[in-house]
């Protein structure tokens, strides 16, 4: 093949330039980057995708590079700040967009793994202490299932959904207490933690014992998925966001699987979450409307 025709068919290796430009420019200019204003914190397959591509569509918002940085729950551990402003838009942008719309503009990032990680709340709070963080919960159950069948597609699982959740506590074992010591990467808390993320209670303290109440909006996803323009007008004061527009939009990033959740194992799940949903319920003053 000419040099001519691998130029013009070779655009991954053109984009993989293009990248790594990108990413010396930003971080050559990350001293003149904001930091967000706002974090989707998770948790993983409730929504947070739908939730801020919806939250890019407004005029005063502008996203991060990726939409999952990553940045407070990897070895490094959130630290150099420069590098994870190197991830949003400039101050100057932000100066622009004020003079030429009148607009006051947000920007954020959205990584679900941040709400399960034990070590992320404190690493936020260091970084960015007055960021406003949501958290979408949906029914633990669907999302286990939801989760498992992600990494099915990922090819990452190849156990059964019933031989998953049995083994879980055993892929599991001493991985938290290794994620302790703040330089141990898990694959297995990412990937097989499918009860684990569930007992979302427990997560929300751990937050909660970094963040004041005021500073994090929980959404509850099946009423993102019911009627998303009411959670948009909601999650938009919170963050001090002009009411968006009422508009049907369509839900992103969904998994698609055909195969039900067997009606025992499903009965199994239900008895399982029931006293760490009763815990959140109790603890937020909320209920959350899901199966008993």
């Amino acid at each position: 093949m000419s040099s001519t025709n691998t130029r013009r068919s070779g655009a991954p290796g053109s984009q993989k330039a293009r990248r790594l430009l990108s990413k010396a420019y930003r971080g050559i200019t990350s001293p003149m980057r904001l930091l967000p204003d706002f974090i989707i914190i998770g948790g993983k397959k409730c929504g947070t995708s739908s939730l801020y591509n919806y939250l890019l569509e407004h005029p005063n918002v502008a996203g991060a590079f990726r939409k999952e940085v990553h940045f407070f729950d990897n070895r490094a551990g959130g630290d150099g700040t420069l590098r994870y402003r190197a991830y949003f838009p400039t101050s100057a942008y932000k100066r622009h967009v004020k003079r030429s719309r009148g607009l006051d503009l947000l920007t954020g990032e959205a990584t679900p793994y941040y709400l399960f990680y034990p070590l992320a709340p404190a690493r936020v709070l260091k970084t960015v202490p007055n960021v406003k963080l949501i958290a979408l919960f949906r029914d633990p159950v669907d999302r286990a299932y939801s989760h498992y069948h992600h990494e099915v597609r990922n090819g990452t699982e190849t156990l059964s959904f019933e031989e998953a959740i049995e083994r879980e506590a055993e892929r599991l074992s001493g991985e938290w207490e290794k994620i302790g010591h703040g330089a141990y990467d898990s694959l297995s808390h990412r990937r097989y933690s499918y009860l684990s993320r569930g007992v979302y209670v427990d997560q929300l303290k751990n937050w909660r014992a970094c963040f004041p109440e005021e500073q994090l909006l929980i959404l509850r996803s099946e009423d993102l998925f019911a009627d998303t323009s009411a959670v948009l007008e909601m999650t938009a004061g919170f963050l001090g966001l002009p009411a968006m527009e009422r508009e049907n939009r369509r839900r992103v990033n969904k998994g698609a699987y055909t195969e039900a959740m067997d009606e025992e194992t499903r009965g199994y799940l239900i008895d399982y979450f029931r006293p760490h949903n009763e815990r959140l319920y109790e603890y937020t003053g909320r209920d959350f409307g899901w199966a008993r």
